[in-house]
């Protein structure tokens, strides 16, 4: 009998203390809505029932706010899941900006959502995310856009939020939404001359979040990378980024290793669609399984019951990923 308290005392401890998976999908980020078979097969495992899409950027050119890279469709796509409009609008935008451009801008973003929309005759969710790295400067600004876009669109409006803005947030001030997207990439430049992960270093990320339990807006999504980069600099110490490059793509019998993940150019040539230098040193930066945990188990101390959004849907990223955690 006491043997078997002991097996149930077990059990129950087991059960109570076994971390559950969070539920995930992704963002996607293109400019032609289409999937691939490693797409269609990634977005079919997912758990949450959104696509986060990006419809188009909002730049300002001289006094003009235009719209960039506005969504096409191929049209065989097709998703289970209901697609949540982004728009990423630059901070400068913002600046300068007067009461009557916010009323206009806020009209036409919601206009220009209505209407790819309508023309792809997507199944649209009554959410729309907004993503900007505002600043202290632009901050009341970009919250009144906010306002004014929930105003208009009927719709409940979300905010990306980013490492500085949760860690200077007496500065930077809270968005007024009810729900935040945490952006956990881009910890530093890439362009900087650093052994640090640029897209996830996680000590970074701790340092910047040390308080994020005490942030005012408690329902907090989180998005994640997967994505990866090749870093180049030639002779100069100039850098340029090749998207989507991986360690794989270091095995080259004109490279010298330098490391598990760089390495220097020992013949002139074509490399990724970039002709290189004798001397140029390509660096990639990608992440682990490990990198992810170790992320996923230090906000899990800070946040309670979140989503993972991961950046991006792209075969070249979820093929053959393992992304329940």
């Amino acid at each position: 009998m006491k043997l078997l308290r002991f097996v149930w005392l077990l059990l129950l401890i087991f059960s109570c203390s076994k971390k559950e998976n969070h539920p995930y999908t992704f963002y996607y980020w293109k400019t032609k809505l289409t999937l691939n078979a490693g797409e269609k097969k990634a977005l079919d495992k997912t758990t949450v029932p959104f696509l986060y899409t990006r419809f188009f950027d909002v730049d300002k050119t001289g006094k003009k706010f235009q719209p960039v890279g506005i969504i096409t469709k191929d049209p065989a796509f097709q998703v289970r899941q209901k697609i949540v409009p982004v728009v990423f609008i630059t901070n400068r935008s913002f600046i300068y900006i007067t009461k009557e451009e916010i009323t206009f801008l806020a009209q036409s973003v919601n206009d220009l959502i209505k209407k790819k929309i309508t023309d792809y005759h997507l199944n649209a969710a009554g959410e729309i995310q907004i993503d900007c790295d505002w600043t202290a400067g632009t901050r009341d600004d970009y919250f009144a856009f906010l306002k004014e876009l929930k105003k208009i669109s009927k719709k409940n409006i979300t905010s990306t939020l980013r490492l500085h803005q949760v860690k200077d947030k007496t500065k930077m001030g809270v968005p007024p939404v009810d729900k935040v997207y945490l952006m956990c990439y881009s910890t530093s430049s890439p362009l900087e001359n650093s052994n640090k992960n640029s897209i996830l270093d996680v000590h970074t990320l701790k340092s910047y979040l040390k308080d994020l339990d005490k942030y005012p807006i408690k329902k907090i999504e989180v998005a994640l990378p997967i994505y990866s980069w090749g870093i180049v600099t030639n002779h100069l110490g100039k850098h340029k980024l090749i998207n989507a490059l991986s360690e794989k793509d270091l095995e080259n019998s004109d490279f010298k290793i330098i490391s598990d993940y760089e390495i220097e150019i020992v013949k002139d040539g074509f490399y990724f669609g970039n002709y290189m230098n004798k001397g140029f040193r390509i660096k990639v930066e990608s992440i682990s399984d490990s990198q992810l945990t170790e992320a996923i188990n230090f906000l899990d101390k800070k946040i309670n019951h979140y989503s993972i959004i991961y950046y991006q849907l792209d075969r070249k990223f979820v093929n053959n990923r393992n992304l329940n955690f």
